[in-house]
């Protein structure tokens, strides 16, 4: 039977290092110690196994890199010992894999899927967001129970809904379903699924989070125009707040994958390695890496600015509306989230596809 990695090991390995406890916990059940004989390949260049692999005990011998790794600051041919600054990070972790891997002597590793700790970095850094993202940025936004028209003339001003084809705005209204809802129901409850992106088209709302004493705390009160509930819709992260109705009313929904098809998609531009490289070397662009500090220090593209997306919203402001970004992350999935934050708020942004372990040329 295999043996799960200790806790305290496992805590020493970036990103997992930078997870909340719930979610460290179920990385943790997940993960699992492999021995490796002397001598043996770990995985070999041209692999695509979609695995972080770490080495906790023994050393483990990388190749030469090919030319499309010359960005990553990785040495070319060199060996990575366990419990070195090095052994933190997953080893050659590009795909499909740029480099080969030999244990060089009698060694552990682990194989984490890297989809499942990516989600589970977007779950942790999406955290805070959705509630703290509902006002824009304006503390001082009135709440409203003015006209119906009002909920959709906010709506079509925002910033985000400029960048929209006509004919996705027309079909979300058409796909909108309306649900009126009397003072005291809960519409969101915190640790559910995202299901709906809301709309309020009438009525207030409150908004709580659950404090560890089990007691909801109220962060703010929303009204007509507001909306609420996108970004865990973003990438299937849960609900990270309550959201109870405050007075009776009417809200307008939309279904996650009505929200994927017309508002998701089109707000965000993807782009090869090829096309981003292209566009920041002309200096038409800036690279935005929203990975965990930690993480771009490691294997960050040379020249691009760090703000991970759980601060996304706080450093938007210092970004120049007239530049163009191209927001990356390891998998794609994080800079999606990023990029459709980004764009709420008028800034122009691209995403790199595939991210950085499958990014091609330099």
């Amino acid at each position: 039977m295999a043996e799960p990695i200790d806790k305290k090991i496992l805590k020493t390995f970036v990103p997992a290092n930078a997870l909340k406890a719930e979610n460290f916990q179920e990385l943790a059940s997940k993960t699992f110690l492999e021995p490796v004989a002397a001598g043996k390949t770990i995985f070999k260049e041209g692999d695509h196994d979609k695995k972080a692999i770490y080495v906790v005990e023994g050393q483990v011998g990388i190749s030469a890199a090919d030319s499309s790794n010359s960005d990553i600051t990785t040495p070319a041919g060199y060996v990575v010992e366990a419990g070195t600054e090095k052994a933190k990070h997953a080893i050659a972790n590009r795909q499909p894999r740029k480099q080969s891997a030999v244990a060089k002597t009698d060694c552990t590793i682990i194989r984490i899927d890297s989809d499942l700790l990516d989600i589970l970095l977007t779950w942790d850094q999406l955290s805070g967001i959705e509630v703290a993202n509902i006002h824009a940025d304006d503390a001082d936004i009135k709440i409203s129970d003015d006209k119906e028209g009002d909920w959709m003339t906010s709506i079509l001003q925002s910033k985000a809904f400029l960048q929209i084809p006509p004919a996705n705005i027309q079909a979300m209204f058409m796909r909108m379903q309306e649900f009126p809802a009397k003072a005291g129901v809960e519409i969101i409850k915190q640790g559910d699924d995202g299901d709906y992106y809301y709309i309020i088209k009438q009525g207030k709302c409150k908004v709580t989070r659950n404090s560890k004493a089990g007691t909801p705390l109220t962060l703010a009160t929303i009204g007509a125009g507001d909306a609420f509930g996108e970004e865990a819709l973003l990438s299937d992260t849960k609900r990270n707040a309550n959201v109870v109705m405050e007075t009776s009313g009417s809200l307008m929904r939309l279904s996650k994958n009505d929200f994927n098809e017309l508002l998701k998609e089109p707000m965000l531009n993807w782009l090869t390695g090829e096309e981003a490289d292209a566009m920041v070397e002309s200096k038409s662009a800036t690279w935005i890496d929203v990975r965990m500090e930690s993480e771009h220090k490691e294997s960050g593209i040379a020249g691009s600015i760090n703000i991970p997306l759980n601060t996304l919203r706080i450093k938007a402001g210092t970004l120049d509306s007239k530049q163009k970004y191209i927001v990356y992350c390891d998998s794609g999935r994080r800079s999606s989230a990023a990029a459709f934050l980004l764009s709420e708020r008028g800034i122009q942004v691209y995403c790199l596809k595939g991210g950085l372990v499958e990014r091609t040329g330099d």
